[in-house]
């Protein structure tokens, strides 16, 4: 499986017949350095500048059994290759403790592409692109060219690029069917540009690199969600309908509920953020970081709750590991050592604009256990069955831990450290495939640890880099790496800078949802500028035959969620994890699979009333019209309600989707 060939100053190291390494004198692999860098933060935003004082060739190599030692000016670092569970393991040292920057340069192909790195909002295909890893806000607009950027950089310094995102991980796919992953939470970039390497640089020397080929993408997904592991199944209720995210008081809540079932929407929950109560600032309307019930706003929520299972209802709502100065879970998280400290010593204060917050210390295993035991006793024993697990991606870089890691490693690592707090209150009261968290904030882990991703704050247009269109890819590539679930807030969320929701855009991102993990509204950051389902009854009967559609599909949207926990594929595919044969599939980024047996390209552009598809070779029907297209490039009207949606006729699930098509299609009831 592995050869290590050596011929004068040429190494090649080869697994399972494909060569990963090949180093020479004129062409070293390994590079290592010293660099002194400066992190500006600005609420979860960062400038990143790196000041490199070496940057060193490795150019000597000396090979033994299962090693390989390069070396240059006295420094040396030792890669040492194992076959673990048949896979690839290289691991990694080097003799001068003072290194601080390190690149290892991987073989690639001119045609290679390679997708995955965390979530990706811009491009699903990474190759020609430098991608910086360090989790943080995405930005607001993501893209230096857009009015809407410029002026988030200008006012919030919040613009955000391309590759900003809540969620990096060092990992990735390849077109030459192998994964790898790089075990290192420091500060990354892997670098995509060249047509004969990938070069991976990490602000240290990491501990391990594993890597795997497969004979399909399918199989690797497997391998790959084998390896980082799997979450639970997604709750059942999950697919009954859709999530109100409605907010303002039990009474006013309970009136939004009353008016969806009115209007035939399937509501199978109600995502009730503000049940601490309020906070008002420039930016909108927040929470109130203090993690205990406001039982002005929410009296007798635990018998409400009750009585909304007796309909099937559901009641969901929000969490963060910051918690607001001098209040009651603040104060006792002070007095127990339970938070992040600055270098005085004292309480660690992250300004979330217009309030200050402490950060619960996530590495002090008492600290750790006594917010399992909010969540369990604050959350989950008020009968809660889910939550925004939110702000994962905040750590500072200048606060001290209780483990003694420096804040620059733990930033990274965060996202997941989280996300297993979160898991292990879920699984220790016994609601695993019961009770589910989503989260933005993610790293590698998160595959096991999160229930669920959401795409986080997309601003409330048709931006391509921040708006409706970036939920895509970004599905695309947290799946590819082995999140099967995710979804996104139907609408969006930020409206600054003159970007106010509209309907269109409100109708568009609902009927896209549906072929989601799961559907849920969000108000957005500013409820009253922006456009509402619940003032509109044209919009409520869209959502009704949106959420009737998702139901109605259940018996083959449990079957995805079984693929999920077996093999590891995730909800919402890229074309190629089935159509590998086919070139043109390999840049589509903007349609997807939903399953093996549905193909979605969701209308993304304003006043668009038709699309045009490419469809991969086989028999697929429109699933409004029934009309048969035996792939290539076709075109399809998509008034609203209508999305691009076909599916394969030789699916097992037909006789349901021709179901779908006599009740919904254009022939049928709107």
């Amino acid at each position: 499986m592995l050869v290590l060939e050596k011929k004068k100053d040429h190494l090649r190291v080869i697994f399972k017949d494909e060569c990963i390494l090949e180093h020479s004198n004129l062409h070293p692999i390994v590079f290592v350095g010293q660099g002194n860098e400066t992190i500006e933060s600005y609420r979860g935003n960062y400038k990143i500048e790196d000041r490199l004082q070496s940057r060193i060739p490795l150019v000597k190599v000396k090979l033994t059994e299962n090693s390989c030692v390069f070396s240059s000016h006295g420094i040396s670092v030792t890669i040492t290759f194992m076959i673990v569970n048949q896979r690839l393991t290289i691991n990694f040292s080097c003799n001068q403790p003072n290194i601080n920057r390190f690149w290892i340069r991987m073989k690639a192909e001119t045609d290679e592409k390679v997708y995955g790195c965390g979530e990706q909002a811009s491009y699903f295909n990474l190759r020609n692109r430098n991608y910086p890893l360090w989790t943080s806000e995405p930005g607001v607009g993501r893209d230096k060219s857009s009015l809407t950027t410029f002026y988030a950089d200008k006012v919030d310094k919040a613009g955000g690029d391309y590759y900003t995102t809540y969620y990096p991980e060092p990992t990735f796919v390849s077109t030459r069917k192998y994964w790898v992953h790089v075990e290192s939470t420091a500060y990354a970039e892997f670098d995509f540009r060249s047509p004969d390497y990938h070069e991976l640089m990490f602000w240290e020397v990491p501990s391990e690199l594993t890597l795997n080929f497969c004979d399909s993408y399918l199989e690797l997904l497997t391998d790959l969600t084998e390896f980082a592991g799997r979450p639970p199944k997604l709750p059942d209720f999950l697919h009954d309908g859709i999530i109100l995210g409605v907010q303002g008081g039990i009474e006013t809540v309970m009136n939004y509920k009353n008016l969806a079932l009115e209007h035939g929407i399937r509501v199978n929950g109600l995502w009730v953020q503000d049940w601490v109560g309020h906070r008002f600032t420039t930016f909108g309307k927040r929470l109130y970081w203090n993690w205990v019930l406001n039982e002005k706003l929410y009296p007798n929520l635990k018998e409400e709750i009750i009585e909304l299972g007796k309909e099937n209802i559901a009641f969901l709502t929000y969490i963060c590991p910051f918690l607001l100065e001098n209040e009651t879970l603040f104060n006792e998280a002070k007095l127990n050592g339970y938070l992040a400290l600055n270098v005085e010593g004292n309480p660690y204060l992250e300004d979330f604009g217009e309030f200050y917050c402490g950060i619960v210390d996530l590495t002090h295993p008492d600290g750790f256990e006594w917010y399992k035991s909010v969540i369990k006793n604050n959350i989950i024993a008020l009968g809660i069955k889910g939550w925004m697990a939110d702000f994962g991606e905040y750590l500072p870089i200048d606060c001290i831990l209780y483990n003694g890691v420096s804040a620059k490693i733990m930033h990274n690592a965060w996202p997941v450290l989280w996300a297993r707090c979160n898991y292990e209150a879920v699984k220790e009261t016994g609601n695993l495939g019961k009770i589910f968290y989503f989260m933005r904030a993610g790293g590698f882990g998160s595959q096991k640890y999160c229930t669920s991703m959401w795409a986080g704050d997309q601003s409330v247009n048709w931006e391509t880099h921040d708006g409706i269109a970036s939920v895509i890819p970004s599905a695309l590539s947290t799946g590819i790496i082995g999140n099967p679930y995710t979804h996104s807030d139907i609408g969006g969320y930020t409206s600054l800078h003159g970007n106010i929701r509209t309907k269109e855009l409100f109708d568009r991102w609902c009927e896209m949802n549906i072929f989601s993990s799961y559907m849920r509204t969000h108000e957005g950051n500013r409820p009253s500028q922006n456009f509402q389902f619940y003032n509109d009854s044209d919009t409520m009967k869209h959502m009704a035959r949106c959420s009737n559609i998702k139901v109605d599909l259940k018996p083959y949207v449990l079957s995805l969620v079984e693929e999920a926990s077996l093999f590891g594929y995730p909800m919402q595919r890229p074309l190629f994890l089935h159509y590998s044969n086919d070139p043109v599939v390999y840049d589509l980024q903007y349609e997807f699979l939903f399953g093996p047996d549905l193909y979605i390209k969701p209308i993304v552009k304003e006043a668009q009333l038709s699309q045009s598809c490419y469809l991969p070779s086989d028999t697929w029907v429109h699933l409004w019209t029934g009309q048969e297209f035996t792939g290539g490039e076709v075109t399809v009207e998509a008034p609203i309600g209508y999305p691009p949606v076909f599916y394969r006729k030789e699916s097992v699930f037909r006789d349901l989707f021709e179901d779908v098509c006599k009740k919904y299609g254009k022939g049928g009831h709107p």
